[in-house]
């Protein structure tokens, strides 16, 4: 029987490890577009908590899961009471002594640090307000898959440094990848998160921080970008939008980067704020792959963290 792992942030996966599961992604994905689906976690079954709303996350894992040969099953908010109606202690002792791993996208990132603290079996951090690794994964997954290597290529995040950013500089750290991020002012990283997110960074990682995205989008071969206003940011969303508008991913900007430059972005997208039609939908647009990468990324994962 495997150790027990949970996995809140890339960082609690070694180096060697995050390879591991890209590969046993690749092989799923090889796998899926030759029509086979081996049923590697046949008979597992993962429960799905989710205090915010998703379509991707919640998608790629159930069917990952049906393909895998499992079973899942979603837990919602009101369903359960989360702290409420029932003690997190509680809901984690109970969840976990009747499925295999656990899923949990949470409001805050305290509340599944405290969930993995007394569950019994792995649990996923499928998006909290501090990171989003699943969503790293895919995204590695998606640039090698363009560059067959990190080597050579630079990634540009425009915009706020949010959770799925940090996930990023994790994953380019552990990788070896270049990454620069563009913040305004106010809305960058501090010093201590940069410290934690590149804590296990390997030969050929390299990180900027410049304020114009014009310069940091320069040699870039990915631009990505995420919403101006996440999920619990509602009121800040006029001032958001006022400081965020010159980092809009347009044409113009798009054409300072490499030619063979793609566009990347989490989704969902607010059209004509972070990013214009005229980007997300050309042919330099991977948002789709991206996202159907979640499920690729998110099996190789489960397959290492519950594969006999």
């Amino acid at each position: 029987m495997k150790p027990l792992r949970h996995i809140l942030s890339l960082n609690d996966l070694e180096v060697s490890e995050l390879q591991d599961v890209l590969r046993i992604a690749e092989e799923i994905k090889a796998d899926y577009k030759r029509g086979l689906r081996p049923k590697r976690l046949d008979g597992k079954v993962l429960g799905m908590i989710f205090e915010k709303m998703s379509l991707r996350t919640r998608v790629s894992f159930e069917a990952g899961m049906t393909h895998l040969g499992g079973g899942s099953m979603l837990l919602e908010e009101q369903h359960i009471g989360l702290g409420k109606r029932e003690s997190v202690k509680d809901v984690s002792r109970v969840l976990s002594s009747m499925v295999d791993c656990i899923v949990f996208r949470a409001k805050h990132h305290e509340t599944v640090q405290e969930f993995a603290s007394y569950s019994t079996v792995p649990v996923v951090n499928a998006l909290t307000d501090v990171s989003h690794p699943c969503q790293a994964l895919a995204d590695m997954l998606t640039i090698k898959e363009e560059f067959g290597s990190f080597d050579d290529v630079k990634i540009a995040w425009v915009g706020d440094s949010n959770n799925v950013a940090a996930s990023l500089v994790e994953a380019c750290a552990m990788l070896g990848a270049k990454i620069v991020i563009a913040s305004p002012k106010g809305y960058q990283f501090t010093n201590e998160q940069i410290e934690q997110m590149t804590a296990k960074r390997q030969p050929g990682f390299e990180i900027e921080f410049i304020e114009d995205p014009r310069v940091a989008v320069e040699n870039a071969r990915v631009i990505y970008t995420d919403v101006w206003v996440s999920m619990g940011q509602e009121s800040e969303e006029q001032k958001r939008l006022a400081i965020f508008k010159p980092y809009q991913v347009n044409s113009s900007l798009m054409a300072l980067a490499c030619p063979d430059a793609i566009f990347l972005h989490c989704l969902p997208a607010r059209r004509g704020l972070e990013v214009t039609d005229e980007v997300i939908d050309s042919k330099q647009s991977r948002v789709v792959e991206e996202a159907s990468n979640r499920m690729h990324a998110q099996k190789g994962l489960l397959v290492w963290l519950l594969e006999d």
